[in-house]
C-alpha cells in the first residue's frame, strides 16, 4: 500500500512540475431584454459598431446600437432560442461574408450560406460587409456603356458602367423583368451580375432565378436572397453582402452589375429594426438616418481607375411607389442619391406598352457620355420627340382640327412608341438597336402602318442578317453610322419595304 501511495505521490509531483497556468479572457455580456429578432445586451462596452456577436445554440447577432450603458444587436438566426440571462460573448470580428468566384451561379442568404441545395461554399476569403466607399481620387469618370438591351433605355436613358440608376415605379410595372432583361444581356458583354432580392415571397424569387437559369445567365450570376419569410436582420444586411461580394470582383478589376430588388423593402426592414431598439422616429415612422442607410449602400458603386484596378460596381436599386407618388419620403431620397431614374408608368403598362418607361420623367444624369456614338447621333432628339409627342396626342385628343406639321409629329411618335415595344426575355444586340431606331428617326417607316411596325422590325432584322451581316457588324465594331453605312441602310430599308409592304 506504501509503495502506491509513494507512486501516487511521485505522479503528482511530476504533473505539478509540469503545469503552467494559462489564463484566457474573454468579453462577456448578457441578455436583458429580447424581441422579435432585436435583442439588448448589458456588458461589452469594447464592442464595435457591426461587431459579430456570439450567443448560446451558436446563434450569432451583430452590434448595431452603441449606448453608454448597453447594446443593441440583431440576432442572425433563430432567436426564439435565447431568453433573457444568456451570455453573450465578443468576438472582435466585424461582420464579414465569404467571397470569391465558387459564388458564382449559386443562391446563397446574406451570410453566405448556400440556399440552392448545391452543397456548401468554401469560405476562402471574408469581405466586411460594411466597408467606407472608395475616394473620390481613385475613380474615374463614367463613359463606358453597360448595354441592357432594352431599346428605350440604351437610346435615351443609357446606363454608364459605375453609375447608380434607379429604377422606380408602382407594383407589377415590370420593374424585375427589366433587371432580368438587363442580366441577361450581360451574356456577352463580360459584366458579372448579382441579384439581391430583399423582402420577396420566395416563390417570386424563384421564378427569377429559373429565368435566368433558362437564359442561361446563372453562371455569371449570384443571387442573394433575403425572402419576405427570412429574419428582419437577413432583409436588412442582404444589400450590403451583395455589395461586399461585387466589390471582391470590381477589385479583381472585373465590371459588376449589382440589383438591389427592392430598397422600399429594405427601409421597412430598418424601421422595424430601429423601432425595436426604441430609436426615434420621424417622417412617416423612419429613424432619421434612414437616408445614410442607403447612400452608404450606394457610394460604393463607381467605377475605379487603372491604378486601383479599373473595375466597376453599376447599380440599379429599385423602388416601389405608391399610386406613383415619387414625391414620398424613400422616393425622393433615393432619387437625390442615384444618377438618373427610369420611371415605370402603370398607364403606360396597362396600354401596352412594355417597358413601361416614361420618357419625359425618366432622366440618366450621365447621359450620352455612356452611349457608343452611332447610337448617341441617331437618338439624340429622340427623348425629347416623345416627349412632346404625349403632350401632342393628349391634345389632340379634344380637337379633329390639326395642323399638318402637328399630325405628321403624332404619326412619327406613334410609330416610334410602337418601335420601342420589346418583348421580355429578348435583349437586343446594340447594333439591331441603332438600325431600329435609326429607321425611324429618319422617317423610313412613315408609309408603314402603325400595327405593322413591330412585324417589319423582326423581319428587316432577319433580312439584315442573310444579305448585310457585314453593315452589322461594321456597326458593332467602329460603333458609329458612317456615311457608307447609312448609305447601306437606305438601300437595304428601301429593297425590304417593297416586298413587305406588297404583302
Amino acid at each position: 500500500m506504501s509503495d502506491l501511495s509513494g507512486q501516487i505521490a511521485k505522479d503528482l509531483a511530476r504533473k505539478l512540475e509540469d503545469f503552467e497556468p494559462n489564463v484566457s479572457a474573454r468579453r462577456v455580456g448578457h441578455i436583458v431584454s429580447l424581441g422579435d429578432g432585436v435583442v439588448k445586451i448589458q456588458g461589452l462596452p469594447q464592442a464595435a459598431y457591426m461587431e459579430r456577436l456570439e450567443c448560446k445554440n451558436g446563434v450569432s447577432a451583430v452590434a448595431v446600437n452603441l449606448e453608454e450603458d448597453a447594446i443593441g444587436a440583431i440576432v442572425l438566426g433563430d432567436y426564439v432560442a435565447l431568453k433573457e440571462g444568456d451570455e453573450v460573448r465578443s468576438t472582435g470580428e466585424l461582420l464579414s461574408i465569404p467571397v470569391g468566384e465558387a459564388l458564382l451561379g449559386r443562391v446563397v442568404n446574406p451570410m453566405g450560406d448556400a440556399v440552392d441545395g448545391k452543397g456548401a461554399i468554401p469560405r476562402k476569403m471574408l469581405y466586411p460587409m460594411e466597408k467606407v466607399a472608395p475616394g473620390v481620387t481613385t475613380r474615374r469618370p463614367v463613359n463606358t456603356p453597360l448595354q441592357t438591351g432594352i431599346k428605350a433605355i440604351d437610346a435615351m436613358i443609357p446606363v454608364g458602367r459605375g453609375q447608380r440608376e434607379l429604377i422606380i415605379g408602382d407594383r407589377n410595372t415590370g420593374k424585375t423583368a427589366l433587371i432580368v432583361d438587363t442580366i441577361i444581356n450581360q451574356k456577352k458583354e463580360n459584366v458579372l451580375c448579382i441579384y439581391v432580392a430583399i423582402g420577396q415571397k420566395m416563390s417570386r424569387i424563384a421564378h427569377v432565378i429559373a429565368d435566368l437559369t433558362r437564359a442561361g445567365a446563372m453562371p455569371y450570376t449570384v443571387v442573394v436572397c433575403a425572402a419576405a419569410s427570412d429574419p428582419t436582420a437577413f432583409q436588412y444586411l442582404a444589400p450590403y453582402a451583395g455589395s461586399a461580394i461585387a466589390e471582391y470582383f470590381m477589385d479583381k478589376g472585373k465590371d459588376v452589375l449589382i440589383a438591389y430588388d427592392d430598397l422600399s423593402k429594405h427601409a421597412w426592414a430598418y424601421r422595424q429594426i430601429s423601432l425595436i431598439l426604441r430609436r426615434p422616429s420621424g417622417r412617416e415612422a423612419y429613424p432619421g438616418d434612414v437616408f445614410y442607410l442607403h447612400s452608404r449602400l450606394l457610394e460604393r458603386s463607381c467605377r475605379l481607375d487603372e491604378k486601383h484596378g479599373g473595375g466597376s460596381i453599376t447599380a440599379l436599386p429599385v423602388i416601389e411607389t405608391q399610386a406613383g407618388d415619387m414625391s414620398a419620403y424613400i422616393p425622393t431620397n433615393v432619387i437625390s442619391i442615384t444618377d438618373g431614374q427610369l420611371y415605370l408608368e402603370s398607364d403606360l403598362f396597362y396600354a401596352g406598352q412594355r417597358p413601361a418607361v416614361n420618357v419625359g420623367t425618366s432622366v440618366s444624369r450621365v447621359g450620352g457620355a455612356a452611349q457608343i456614338k452611332g447610337m448617341k447621333k441617331i437618338a439624340g432628339k429622340l427623348k425629347l420627340d416623345l416627349a412632346q409627342y404625349r403632350e401632342l396626342a393628349a391634345f389632340a385628343q379634344f380637337s379633329t382640327d390639326l395642323d399638318e406639321a402637328t399630325k405628321k409629329q403624332i404619326d412619327r411618335g406613334a410609330r416610334m412608341m410602337e418601335l420601342l415595344k420589346q418583348d421580355q426575355f429578348a435583349p437586343m444586340a446594340v447594333e439591331a438597336q441603332v438600325v431600329v431606331i435609326w429607321a425611324g428617326t429618319t422617317g423610313a417607316l412613315d408609309d408603314v402602318p402603325v400595327n405593322k411596325i413591330r412585324e417589319l422590325e423582326r423581319e428587316f432584322l432577319v433580312y439584315l442578317e442573310r444579305g448585310y451581316k457585314k453593315t452589322l457588324a461594321t456597326i458593332a465594331k467602329e460603333k458609329v453610322v458612317s456615311e457608307t453605312t447609312e448609305a447601306e441602310l437606305k438601300e437595304a430599308i428601301g429593297d425590304f419595304k417593297k416586298t413587305f409592304l406588297k404583302g
